[in-house]
């Protein structure tokens, strides 16, 4: 009864194919007064109306998009937006020009295709027009292996079968169908089954009428047709597909012969492979896109099983699904490159890699080293490669590496036998011009040219000297790679010496080492030593001693520089020291004046406890133990802010405190401690506003969306004012982690930075800094934005050219904006297009620059290694109470406060506490006598 069902349908299938090939169909544009009847005088008005209104915006939409593609034609949503609206408003000759050049630019996917396929079906009628269909289908196919275009093409041929050769064209159809889709484990089994039913079909019509004897020659037909229908079946028996067993049976009920042995034994041997493949299905199935972990895992199963075509057809089914993903075309190129080496199939693959990732140089490269290797015309090739030229790479270097590629092909096609030839002078002129285009083209896009070290001219001067025997052109070359920054390297002289060691003569190598020996700058021992040997082994007495009194020369000015450099950074070092000694000092002289001040009073104790209180005080705060014992930690993006370069800030902000209310607030206020056992509880809040009125009531209601807030420890300074940061402690270390979310939240106008609260004494390595910085292909940095811009408005902007995932503009501490914003797009596709589309496009009279994302290494606060000394930083200015005194000298000799400080000296000034300043005070100095201090001084 199934059979029976199939063979009516295709029966259905046929009818209908011969008819569309009899009768004429022809698609009416919408609007065609045709088609439209009498809706004018039913329909009402305002639908009228409306309608017009919306074909308007649809045909402004439409040229809009036009002129958008006129400027970067490898907009890829563009060609969609375009397309869908031209179906729409059934404008069929400029949706058919639309869809020739997009297809002309990317490979289709299957749903445009299938489209496209259908539209032309239904306006094809005469046979000519059938004709342009099976091209088109030919296109179709060659685009990615889609099991349901192919199918569609077999049953788009029946439809011809009347026509002569019809027939045999159809098998033709499925025969390249099976071959290419036949083994897909899903799908190929529908296609199988069209097969046998258009066999059986023609069988039928094979069949004598009832109660008529077939002649000899009828009869060699019926067989010769059970014959195929036998072939087909025992094939699909042959191969893993799902529901074998259904096919199976088929051919058991069908068959009126016994099923042979091998079949069965074959049926038998595909069922294992069935099952050894079911749980890679499976996993496909459930998986979501893009899948690439499971279509891994498949294509290793299957480059270990060894069948090649199984192993093209997974591939090819990983692609149609991540047509985007270069490494996965280039696994599956150098496949096809180093074991099938079909050159239509090879050549075919490379030509749909390059389509799909225009933007990835390694593609342009493979794909140009396939085509010399398959021996494709010269003219072919170079026409290839200026579609790379154009393809907008994102890397400066990505331009060095195609020329590269380019270069070496046509200087592979030059017989150096002969003094002068055609391809000689086409590799001179195209190293030229690689020069050229990177000086121009290059370094006007990226202000960088990719090619620092002239790498191209050092490959020219190459090919000059050691095969063409052109030292003079060689030598010109090498001078104007030295005139572009490169004298000062030494392995760029000693590359110009090899070569001129190897085809030039001693004279142009004595002078090159004379000329390096005299201009390198990071590594002249080297040169001079290389000078000196040449000279050992060639040179005269006089060139001996030359060379002997220009190394010698050159080293002692070397030395000298070396030791006045040491000595500078020694000073610079010393200056740091002094500093450092002065504001020790300026605090000590500020607590003596406080105690002095107090003890006139009269109330010696008071002040005693005033004093000691104070300075409690102080070594809790974390300004004062940031880098030293303490347990709460800043994160290093909030130090800057909260302690300066050289300690506490002297002017806090918030409202002026008289002395005698300054004292009370610091004995009122009760000292910050850290329980670091509770860190994973804890949250560190950093960047609020100094003016914050009560800061503990404001966190916790913003906190208390994340769970219970057990405690918050906001910071104060020794006059009551809020420093900026505190602690948040939770209950749950659940709610710790959903509080993590609320970083930059904007809170009084300043984006509040949530971190967690790690002592970065103990974990060094930990970052707070939650964006990547490195390369990321699929995102894009912004400058040059005005400040009034907002993320809709640059959100409007973006996503012209993709799927705008997410946008960051980039604010100050303060939270005022920068002009800086990144863009997040779904793939690289989108992303290097939106790089060629919107760098240097003018927003709100401001001309922005775009580029992919790939910010430089972040610089740490790293102590100054031996030898060498970072530039100091200017102190900051520490005054007394009433402002800046007479002198900020201490009479105290420098030894003695030394000896008499306890407090370790941290990094950038800091001071760090001790294990014992955090409980006692600081111990007194040691007095000493005049006969002490005379025999230390003589000591010294």
């Amino acid at each position: 009864a199934e059979r029976g069902g199939r063979r009516a349908e295709l029966h259905k299938m046929a009818a209908a194919g011969a008819e569309a090939a009899a009768e004429e169909e022809k698609r009416l544009p919408e609007g065609d007064p045709e088609s439209g009847g009498d809706s004018d005088d039913e329909g009402d008005s305002d639908s009228s109306g409306d309608g017009e209104d919306e074909e308007k915006e649809n045909e402004a939409e439409i040229q809009r998009l036009e002129e958008q593609l006129s400027i970067n034609a490898f907009d890829y949503n563009c060609h969609l937006d375009l397309i869908k609206l031209l179906r729409q408003e059934g404008e069929l000759v400029k949706l058919r020009r639309a869809r020739q050049k997009m297809s002309e630019l990317f490979p289709l996917t299957e749903e445009i295709w299938l489209d496209w396929l259908k539209d032309e079906i239904k306006m094809a009628s005469e046979i000519s027009e059938r004709e342009k269909v099976y091209e088109l289908f030919e296109r179709a196919v060659k685009d990615y292996i889609c099991p349901e275009i192919w199918l569609e093409y077999a049953q788009y041929s029946i439809g011809g079968i009347g026509q002569e050769g019809g027939i045999e064209k159809v098998r033709s159809i499925f025969e390249r169908a099976l071959t290419a889709v036949g083994l897909h484990v899903t799908k190929g089994t529908a296609l199988w089954e069209a097969y046998r039913e258009f066999e059986n079909a023609i069988l039928e019509t094979a069949q004598p009428a009832p109660g008529s004897i077939p002649s000899p020659e009828q009869q060699q037909v019926l067989c010769s047709q059970l014959e195929k229908i036998h072939t087909l079946f025992r094939r699909q028996l042959g191969i893993p597909l799902l529901d074998m067993e259904a096919s199976y049976a088929e051919y058991e009920e069908w068959s009126e012969e016994p099923i042979p042995e091998t079949t069965i034994k074959n049926y038998k041997k595909a069922l294992q492979q069935l099952e050894k493949c079911k749980p890679y299905e499976e996993a496909l199935l459930g998986a979501e896109t893009p899948k690439l972990a499971e279509y891994q895992a498949y294509i290793d199963f299957e480059m270990k099983a060894g069948d090649p075509a199984r192993i093209q057809l997974i591939y090819e089914r990983a692609l149609a699904e991540n047509c985007l993903v270069p490494d996965l075309w280039a696994r599956y190129n150098q496949y096809l490159d180093r074991q099938l080496k079909v050159k239509e199939l090879v050549l075919s693959a490379h030509d749909r890699a390059v389509r799909n990732c225009p933007w990835t140089v390694g593609l342009w490269i493979r794909y140009l080293l396939a085509m010399e290797r398959h021996r494709v015309e010269h003219s072919i090739i170079s026409e290839m490669f200026e579609k790379a030229l154009n393809a907008g790479f994102i890397q400066a270097t990505d331009y060095v590496e195609i020329w590269q590629a380019y270069l070496d092909y046509l200087r592979r096609r030059v017989d150096f036998t002969q003094d002068s030839s055609k391809e000689l002078e086409e590799l001179r002129s195209a190293f030229a011009r690689a020069v050229e285009y990177l000086k121009q083209e290059v370094e006007e896009r990226f202000s960088e040219s990719g090619d620092p070290s002239c790498t191209i001219m050092q490959n020219w001067a190459r090919v000059e000297a050691r095969l063409c025997n052109n030292m003079q052109k060689a030598r010109e070359l090498w001078d104007n790679i030295m005139t572009k920054g490169n004298a000062k390297y030494a392995n760029m002289w000693l590359e110009y010496y090899n070569l001129e060691r190897a085809h030039g003569d001693t004279q142009h190598c004595r002078k090159a080492l004379h000329r390096a020996v005299q201009c390198t700058s990071d590594y002249p021992e080297h040169v001079c030593e290389v000078l000196l040997t040449l000279e050992r082994i060639e040179g005269t007495l006089e060139d001996w001693d030359a060379a002997v009194q220009k190394t010698e020369n050159r080293l002692a000015r070397v030395n000298e520089q070396r030791a006045k450099a040491a000595e500078k950074e020694a000073a610079l070092a010393k200056q740091e020291e002094e500093r450092a000694e002065q504001r020790k000092q300026a605090r000590a002289e500020k607590k003596a004046s406080k105690k002095a001040k107090k003890t006139r009073i009269g109330d010696k104790r008071k002040a005693d406890e005033d004093d000691e209180g104070e300075w409690g005080q102080e070594e809790e705060l974390p300004t004062k133990r940031y880098r030293g014992e303490g347990d709460g930690v800043l994160p290093e993006e909030d130090m800057e802010v909260e302690t300066g370069l050289f300690g506490r800030s002297e002017k806090p902000d918030g409202p002026a405190i008289t002395k005698e209310k300054a004292s009370t607030s610091r004995k009122d206020i009760p000292k910050v401690f850290h329980d670091s056992s509770k860190d994973k509880v804890t949250v560190f809040v950093s960047n609020l506003s100094y003016t914050m009125a009560e800061p503990e009531a404001k966190l916790r209601e913003l906190f208390g969306s994340c769970g219970e807030v057990v405690e918050i420890r906001a910071v104060f300074n020794n006059k009551g004012t809020f420093r900026g940061y505190c602690y948040v402690q939770f209950k749950e270390e659940e709610a710790a982690r959903q509080a993590l979310a609320l970083d930059r939240t904007a809170v009084e106008g300043r984006p509040m930075f949530v971190s967690p609260c790690v002592d970065k004494n103990k974990n060094p390595d930990f970052k707070v800094f939650r964006y990547s910085t490195t390369l990321e292909k699929h995102k894009l940095f912004i400058s040059g934005l005005p400040f009034s811009c907002t993320k809709e408005e640059l959100e409007e902007v973006c996503k012209a050219h993709g799927n705008v995932k997410d946008i960051r503009l980039v604010t100050n501490r303060a939270g005022k904006p920068k002009g800086l914003a990144y863009v997040e797009y779904e793939n690289e596709a989108q992303a290097s297009q939106a790089v060629l589309k919107m760098d240097g496009l003018t927003v709100k009279d401001h001309v922005i620059k775009v580029m992919i994302s790939n910010p430089p290494l972040r610089k740490l606060p790293d102590r100054p290694e031996p030898g060498r000394a970072s530039l100091p930083l200017a102190p900051r200015q520490i005054y007394g109470a009433r402002g800046k005194g007479r002198t900020q000298l201490s009479m105290m000799p420098r030894a003695l406060q030394r000896q008499s400080n306890p407090v370790a000296k941290a990094e950038n000034g800091m001071v760090q506490n001790s294990p014992a300043a955090s409980s006692d005070p600081p111990a007194e100095p040691k007095k000493m006598s005049n006969a002490d201090f005379a025999k230390m001084l003589l000591k010294k």
